[in-house]
């Protein structure tokens, strides 16, 4: 009676802290979380770690699920090795060309082997929108490191930044993108307002230039506690009588409200819900004109928000305020007024 082999998916990371691809181990002896294995990927053949094993069923992808090819022997191991050491010299080369090149808006960040030495992917990043010619780059690169195929990747300023590693803003020794993070996720504006940060662009960018991560860490429970609670600047009805509120408590379930002729006091969300109208739903009419009522940042700019992908909207400087300027009356031909004789 013939045996089926029980399906066996493994989560592989390529490095510290990397993003978790999963494989098919079906073939080999049952692995564990640490073990070494060689896998072949999208930039050539590759040593990974063994992050997770999965035990509940998953959904395959298109194509299904991409095999491991075997445990990594100590040789492999020592051959990842002696390339991994020609990597800061591939670096510097590339640095050097560049600069001959007068490739100023080019930076080389770091340089790849696969663990066989047949792939080298050279990683950059640019300044601004201009788009850089790398095509004599490439070709140089190419002379120089040959028969390995040499790969130039771009890739973002956040990336640059888990790369680089260094000392976070908050004065941590080693950054979160390069502590734990393996994904990034996206950032709005919005959670620096929900949590009453200031709007300071030194004091919400991380080193990479870009919203910090830490935004979203608390932005979950900042919304779950403004709820039932009101926006600053509405004028609310209170146990003392009518007043503004001039400062919202979301992790304390207050408000702090000028009343005319009583001065400023304190009030929990059950006594303010107790003399308002019911909190307007999300998803109504009502919500969403209350929620385009945004605040102006001072000084008239805000910093960029982020779309889904971690990439901002504006990749050099801020945008510009919208125009207060009345728009010109259009009559008669271009748009233009008619004008009478003019008085002696």
């Amino acid at each position: 009676m013939e045996t089926t082999a029980v399906q066996q998916i493994v989560g592989i990371r390529f490095s510290k802290v990397g993003k978790i691809y999963h494989f098919q181990a079906t073939n080999l002896p049952p692995l564990r979380v640490g073990d070494s294995v060689v896998v072949e990927t999208a930039r050539g053949w590759q040593i990974g770690e063994v992050a997770q094993i999965v035990k509940e069923p998953m959904q395959p992808p298109e194509g299904g699920w991409k095999p491991v090819e075997r445990v990594a022997t100590p040789r492999d191991l020592l051959l990842r090795q002696l390339w991994q050491l020609r990597e800061l010299d591939v670096v510097e080369v590339c640095r050097r060309r560049a600069s001959e090149l007068r490739l100023q808006n080019l930076k080389v960040v770091a340089a790849e082997y696969s663990f066989d030495g047949s792939r080298l992917t050279i990683l950059y990043s640019t300044e601004g929108e201009e788009r850089v010619d790398l095509k004599s780059l490439r070709q140089d690169m190419q002379r120089q490191y040959a028969p390995a195929i040499v790969e130039l990747r771009q890739i973002g300023p956040r990336d640059v930044a888990k790369l680089l590693g260094g000392m976070g803003a908050c004065g941590l020794e080693t950054r979160c993108c390069s502590r734990f993070l393996t994904e990034f996720s996206s950032i709005s504006i919005r959670m620096a307002k929900e949590q009453g940060i200031s709007l300071t662009p030194t004091e919400i960018t991380g080193m990479c230039g870009r919203l910090r991560c830490c935004l979203i860490y608390e932005f979950d429970t900042y919304v779950e506690a403004r709820k039932g609670l009101p926006k600053r600047n509405k004028r609310i009805a209170t146990p003392l009588g009518e007043g503004k509120v001039i400062d919202v408590l979301p992790l304390a379930g207050k408000v702090r409200v000028d009343i005319p002729e009583v001065g400023i006091r304190e009030f929990t969300r059950e006594e303010i819900l107790a003399f308002s109208e019911p909190p307007v739903e999300s998803g109504t009419v009502e919500a969403v004109i209350e929620e385009e009522n945004i605040e102006e940042y001072e000084g008239g700019i805000q910093p960029p928000t982020e779309d889904e992908s971690g990439r901002p909207e504006q990749t050099t400087g801020y945008p510009e305020p919208s125009s207060t300027k009345p728009r010109r009356r259009s009559g008669g031909k271009g748009g233009r007024r008619k004008r009478g004789p003019k008085k002696s």
